[in-house]
């Protein structure tokens, strides 16, 4: 796998750039995912396999370079991304773009996001709107994230503030604070933007990025519990009593935690519906 150098050929304009994606078995999510990518320069990957049985294969693909990186036994989303931190950080690579594999990506996604993040050298983290699909891709809704730092801030714990696997990072910033942690399973992402937004800024662009597919049997469903307890940890850590969206979205979150996930389920169909009207 070529290595980033400090300066970058038109043809390479991503060398600096890696997309990050953690696996567990999956492979032909995997490979789905990586070929939904389109960019003009050449893309480069690493896949950290979280003890996949069997492990996941490196798919051949036109303009794009991957690595695995190899967990020695199934440890968990947290270290996965951990671990992948390091591998691009000794690899010299100096943005970390993230994806889920069964996600899609927008054409030119990488290319906007790093442009964006040269020319905003204090926003180490930024995300982009996401559409919201289903296991057959048929579109559910549009999220919207707010695209200034001071409302990202505002709102970040009322709503989806920052889409994870929609992110660019920037690799020595998340190394500054800690890189990803197994403090709070579950809600890795939130605990590292929240870490990150004490001495940078996180942002969005205000346009289409990622395809998200809305998976039933992800994280945010089969280990619904700890995501919400691991939350709301994290709000009464950084609880701004003087910001009402910080009240809204404990709120939310103690519903969530009392509420069945088959009522939740039955009401995101109902919006879902309204939304496809």
């Amino acid at each position: 796998m070529t290595t980033p150098s400090s300066g970058l050929t038109p043809q390479d304009t991503l060398g600096d750039v890696a997309v990050l994606m953690p696996a567990y078995n999956g492979q032909a999510d995997v490979e789905r995912t990586l070929a939904s990518f389109a960019e003009a320069a050449r893309i480069h990957v690493v896949i950290v396999d979280d003890g996949s049985t069997p492990p996941i294969v490196a798919p051949t693909l036109p303009n794009m370079d991957i690595e695995v990186v190899r967990m020695p036994q199934n440890g968990g989303i947290e270290r996965a991304l951990q671990a992948g931190i390091e591998a691009l950080a000794a690899r010299g690579y100096r943005y970390a773009a993230r994806i889920d594999a069964g996600d899609l990506a927008a054409p030119g996604r990488l290319a906007k996001q790093r442009a964006y993040l040269e020319a905003h050298p204090n926003v180490a983290g930024l995300g982009m709107w996401t559409q919201v699909v289903s296991r057959e891709g048929a579109p559910l809704f549009m999220l919207r994230t707010p695209t200034e730092p001071d409302a990202v801030r505002r709102l970040r714990f009322f709503r989806a503030s920052l889409v994870h696997p929609a992110m660019m990072l920037r690799v020595d910033a998340v190394r500054a604070v800690g890189n990803y942690r197994v403090a709070y399973r579950a809600a890795e992402d939130l605990d590292l933007f929240l870490r990150l937004m004490e001495r940078y800024d996180c942002a969005n662009l205000p346009e289409l990025g990622l395809y998200y597919e809305l998976n039933e049997g992800g994280i945010s469903a089969t280990k619904r519990r700890r995501q919400i307890v691991s939350t709301l940890k994290l709000q009464w850590r950084y609880f701004n009593v003087a910001n009402v969206y910080d009240w809204f979205g404990l709120a939310k979150n103690l519903l969530h935690l009392v509420t069945p996930y088959s009522a939740l389920r039955t009401m995101k169909r109902a919006l879902f519906a309204t939304h496809a009207a």
